[in-house]
């Protein structure tokens, strides 16, 4: 089963989970977001949101510009339905059932966002999309990524991965989820923090700093200047 399928099947439960598999989810959604909305270099008008999903990254940026331009990308049509129903009546929401490592939506964005879906690419596929980004972004803009990653060495790799399994089946999850995120995490192509930080600034970014880190979940900011 392909990533796009697999999320297809998934849509409605997805947001539901998504504190039984991000230990951090306040931190890593919330206060994150907070801090990096404050830190743009400029006020944007058009924001592109990478593998939307469900829409719900979006949800916390939109109250810090809810008059920007959003464009909400995905290649699985059930949760960008998903998506459509939680910005129901917002006008300044459009809605992109595409493959993003292959095309960018069209425009100058002043954003770029990501949650959770840049590490289902191979590592070229990252790099090149990075470069994508980059040169689509109107100068001073910036690229904000929320995703998953893997240890600097595999000793300490597996002790987090451990530590984080351990979460998960305390979180109250059923089985059959289990059993479903097991199947997810074949598709997983994880990079380091610091592999996706070199990668940034090859791609012409002029800072790439992380902002968040804990255990497998980090936040990773870049700026055009």
């Amino acid at each position: 089963m392909n990533i796009q399928d697999q999320f297809n099947m998934i849509a409605k439960e997805y947001d539901e989970n998504r504190r039984k598999f991000i230990p951090c989810f306040d931190d890593y959604y919330v206060s994150t977001t907070d801090f990096a909305a404050k830190s743009l270099a400029k006020k944007p008008e058009l924001i592109f949101d990478l593998g939307s999903g469900t829409g719900l990254l979006p949800s916390f940026w939109y109250p810090h510009f809810p008059d920007a331009n959003y464009v909400l990308s995905d290649i699985a049509e059930e949760m960008i339905s998903v998506a459509k129903k939680r910005f129901e009546n917002v006008p300044n929401i459009k809605y992109e059932i595409s493959d993003y490592s292959k095309k960018l939506p069209k425009g100058t964005p002043d954003l770029v966002l990501s949650a959770l879906s840049i590490h289902h690419l191979e590592h070229e596929q990252k790099k090149s999309l990075f470069k994508m980004i980059h040169d689509s972004l109107s100068e001073g803009g910036t690229f904000v990524n929320y995703d998953q990653f893997c240890a600097g060495d595999e000793r300490t790799e597996k002790k987090i991965e451990s530590y984080w399994i351990s979460q998960i089946k305390a979180s109250g999850i059923s089985q059959k989820e289990y059993e479903r995120w097991l199947e997810r995490k074949k598709l997983d192509r994880e990079c380091s923090v610091l592999q996706e930080i070199a990668w940034l600034k090859e791609a012409g970014f002029t800072s790439a700093e992380c902002i968040y880190l804990n255990e497998k979940f980090a936040v990773i900011i870049a700026q055009k200047l």
